[in-house]
């Protein structure tokens, strides 16, 4: 291994920090290995907790983020589906130890089924997100006087971590959360559309989090805390004290995919490793000038986590001649679930060339109409690589039932960091 990321670091012009000690699997381990798993992908997408553990994924991760938990009008925390987290009777045939929930029991659904993974692999951690694209609507009000933000932090430790499941006995979900990631996307500046946006969300954000940090305190000194962070500078500059944030986490995972997408009318890089010269835009972005971007503003590198896309951007309409690659197209893509995005486990499979380019780390198919810019194995250990010779604080995959059923992007993954 130590002779694969030298050579990399060669070839990538990293400078390599001392490479640590290898620790083993779980609660100890170096590298955080984080992956969230969809609530709703139970339904069409029928992917289930268990698939984790068949696929081989779970023995591979550190922490799983369980997307999303929302905060409603009033300012509490509250699920947006408990039929799928706490309600819906999994068959044997869905359960982690193959036992069918019975009638009358604790707790179902989702979290009962994450408390069994987690019994099955005992270093494994799972930590609620709160918000996500389209939960995050009502964070500015929140958060927005010392007693709204206690109240929201008392509610979100009741409701996930002491288990306080509105119908079922008190504490019947308790010792399934391991903490609390915040998905606020974004303090300050734009989301999802309707979102509530203040210029004070920057101070309330960093008061919020210190008010957390303190109910999960104490409720618990091993309950971690963790924010899903933005790529873009001015996102960052508009809604983050990176230096002060980041004393009350435990980690984050800051956004290295997206970077490019079907929105816009030119193709380009979901996800790339680092910046193209060649790249026509003004404004260029890559997960290594965002590793940098954190870094300036005083986040240590240890407790910054990689975003990486299991999933591709698509463009069609791309008639502009050669690879594709920085052309014109007249729309996104079709997909299987949602225009302009398709699965890493069904873009593998797809006809077409493939282009790889090491010296950005990043991989695009084009049939000379449609283009997809994805990550396959060999780019996630390249980025694998820099994580660890930037002595960086891990992975995290968006989302895990994108990957394929042999667990490949995870399992590139963990090949080098652990």
């Amino acid at each position: 291994m130590k002779k694969i990321l030298i050579a990399l670091s060669l070839l990538l012009g990293l400078t390599a920090v001392p490479l640590p000690v290898q620790a083993e699997t779980g609660t100890h381990d170096r590298f955080k290995r984080v992956a969230y798993f969809i609530q709703w992908g139970v339904y069409g997408r029928d992917y289930h907790v268990k698939d984790m553990d068949t696929s081989g994924a779970a023995a591979k991760l550190t922490h799983i983020n369980y997307a999303f938990g929302f905060v409603n009008p009033e300012g509490a925390c509250y699920s947006a589906d408990p039929w799928a987290d706490w309600q819906r009777p999994v068959p044997a045939e869905q359960s982690v130890d193959g036992v069918a929930d019975e009638p009358g029991q604790a707790l179902n659904g989702n979290l009962n089924q994450l408390r069994k993974l987690k019994a099955k692999h005992p270093g494994l951690k799972t930590l609620i997100s709160l918000g996500g694209w389209t939960g995050s609507k009502y964070f500015s009000d929140a958060v927005l006087t010392p007693a709204s933000r206690a109240e929201l932090a008392r509610s979100c430790v009741d409701l996930w971590l002491r288990g306080n499941l509105p119908g079922l006995a008190p504490g019947a979900g308790a010792g399934v959360f391991d903490g609390i990631d915040l998905d606020w996307e974004w303090p300050g500046s734009a989301g999802a559309d309707g979102n509530i946006i203040r210029p004070e969300d920057k101070r309330n954000f960093t008061l919020f989090v210190e008010e957390l940090r303190a109910q999960l305190k104490a409720f618990s000194s091993r309950a971690e805390l963790t924010a899903f962070l933005p790529a873009a500078a001015a996102k960052i500059d508009s809604g983050f004290e990176v230096r002060r944030v980041f004393q009350q986490l435990d980690f984050a995972t800051i956004q290295g995919y997206d970077l490019r997408g079907s929105w816009e009318t030119r193709t380009g890089h979901n996800g790339n490793l680092l910046s193209d010269r060649r790249d026509p835009n003004e404004v260029r972005y890559s997960v290594d000038q965002t590793v940098r971007d954190y870094r300036e503003r005083g986040a240590p590198a240890r407790k910054l986590v990689i975003g990486v896309p299991a999933y591709g951007q698509g463009w069609t309409g791309v008639t502009g001649g050669g690879n594709g690659l920085y052309k014109p197209a007249t729309g996104p893509a079709p997909g299987k679930w949602a225009a302009g995005t398709e699965d890493y486990k069904d873009l593998v499979t797809k006809p077409g060339k493939r282009h790889r380019d090491l010296r950005t780390g990043t991989l695009w198919l084009y049939d000379g109409n449609e283009f997809w810019s994805y990550d396959d194995p060999a780019v996630l250990v390249q980025k694998a690589a820099y994580i660890r010779l930037k002595g960086l604080g891990g992975a995290m995959m968006w989302s895990i039932d994108q990957d394929d059923s042999r667990a490949s992007l995870t399992s590139a993954l963990h090949s080098i960091l652990r």
